[in-house]
């Protein structure tokens, strides 16, 4: 069941309804009808894996409470149920990774292996619950949260509907008491929930499909295409990846917003961002901050000189790379980030961000040239994220940073328009929790106006109607 889906449209209101309506003056009522309400949506993709994620609930479950009863074994329980979460994800996500890179590896010394990969269908979500239920054995372990003694609150916490399959990805001690404490209907909470919706689905429905029509056209023929028009192709890719996940992520925690829980902001327009530090402040951020707290300050961080802080990055940086997808695309990507994070820590170091003049107009063109500038690396980084493999990667690139670079771009002024519109949307709301919060806005008819705008250009757009990238992760 996908969030721009029809059968999601249907969905929600009878899940709103049944939820505020007929089970609200039990808590255990509401969870248990919550419980099964996930369990649904989970089986509208494929019932079979309901096994699979009510395993994953029963393992963290009790290494949990094992971690916290047998303080003399307690590494030993967190170590087990870290490696079991990871071999699961490593068998559906990467077994046929590892075999057909084994199988080449010794077809290269000249030795054939007649090993065939498995047909192996890739759970939806299981990256994000997976991540989950690891940070909250960590955090057991390291006695930042106590076990839950709550099979039914501890099995919501892992599947709940609106972020069970992209995220994002919630910490035991934000969202755990939220669904143990008992909750009260609050009109303008899910005033915002139905803002952040309305907003999601115009992010995904109007820019990310109407993006990806054009891109997939664009890598489909690249051979065929100026560089100019690959250079703008990789520029509608960062915004379908944007306007895609972001869009998600806002009809995630809009519908969360509804039933009365507060999920972690996931983005704060990462296309205003600075340098590469910035941008990972502000782009899948639950997911940045779990890589910070369970891998890089685990490996040392940065106290440990400056040579285990290129590491510690490289590595956290790599494992970014490689949970995005079991390709070495998305290794290359993961390592392009890295790079890129150690070359802005040195010249930050090096400069340590001097201006020669400083005034107000120079200072907004350091900014936009600042914005500019680590806009287009990481576009051109995403080639390796778009692309089917690494030939298509570099064969891309080669084409793009040709003579034909500066031709006129075969590019509709539509999508020139919507794209750089979104922006200068972006930059006005800046200080904003949201594009759609209107709050300074004192004309009652105009934000009305704005709102019924938006549901407009979400339903004339709704027939191009695309799959979620991010659920493929």
């Amino acid at each position: 069941m996908l969030f721009n889906s029809l059968e999601y449209a249907l969905f929600l209101p009878i899940v709103f309804l049944l939820y505020w309506f007929v089970f609200k003056n039990n808590l255990k009522s509401q969870n248990v009808f919550l419980l099964l309400a996930s369990y649904f949506f989970y089986a509208c993709w494929n019932w079979k894996f309901l096994v699979l994620i009510i395993s994953s609930t029963l393992i963290n479950y009790y290494f949990g409470r094992w971690i916290s009863e047998k303080t003399k074994n307690a590494k030993f329980f967190l170590w087990t149920g870290i490696i079991i979460n990871l071999v699961i994800l490593g068998f559906f996500k990467y077994y046929n990774f590892f075999i057909e890179n084994f199988v080449e590896i010794f077809r290269i010394f000249g030795t054939e292996l007649n090993i065939i990969p498995l047909k192996i269908i890739l759970p939806i979500g299981i990256s994000f619950y997976t991540f989950q239920g690891i940070a909250y054995l960590t955090d057991i372990y390291r006695k930042d949260f106590k076990p839950s003694d709550n099979f039914l609150s501890f099995s919501i916490f892992i599947t709940f509907f609106p972020q069970l399959v992209a995220g994002p990805i919630e910490r035991a001690s934000d969202l755990l008491p939220q669904i143990n404490n008992k909750r009260i209907f609050n009109y303008n909470q899910a005033v915002t929930g139905l803002k952040l919706i309305a907003l999601g689905l115009f992010e995904k429905i109007v820019i990310a499909d109407n993006c990806a029509i054009l891109v997939n056209s664009i890598y489909d023929n690249y051979t065929a295409e100026s560089g100019s028009t690959l250079f703008f192709g990789a520029i509608l890719f960062s915004f379908q990846i944007y306007g895609d996940f972001c869009g998600y992520s806002h009809i995630a925690i809009g519908s969360a917003n509804l039933l009365g829980f507060n999920l972690t902001k996931n983005f704060n327009y990462p296309y205003l961002a600075q340098n590469i530090a910035d941008f990972w402040r502000r782009w899948h951020i639950s997911f940045s901050y779990w890589l910070r707290d369970y891998i890089y300050f685990p490996l040392g961080g940065s106290k440990k000189g400056e040579y285990k802080k290129i590491r510690n990055l490289t590595i956290v940086f790599l494992i970014s790379g490689i949970w995005h997808g079991a390709d070495w695309t998305f290794v290359i990507y993961g390592a392009i980030h890295a790079l890129l994070y150690i070359i802005f820590i040195y010249y930050r170091k090096w400069t340590k961000n001097i201006r020669i003049f400083s005034s107000k107009i120079t200072d907004t063109l350091y900014d936009f040239t600042a914005i500019a500038t680590t806009f287009v690396i990481l576009t051109v980084a995403r080639v390796f994220f778009r692309a089917e493999n690494y030939s298509e990667s570099v064969e891309y690139l080669k084409r793009m940073f040709s003579e034909s670079l500066f031709e006129k771009p075969n590019m509709s002024r539509f999508f020139i328009v919507l794209m750089f519109g979104f922006l200068f949307l972006e930059w006005l709301q800046k200080d904003k929790e949201h594009l759609l919060d209107l709050s300074d806005v004192r004309s009652k008819a105009t934000r009305y106006s704005i709102y019924l705008a938006v549901l407009f250009l979400v339903f004339y757009n709704v027939g191009n109607r695309q799959d979620f990238i991010y659920f493929q992760f």
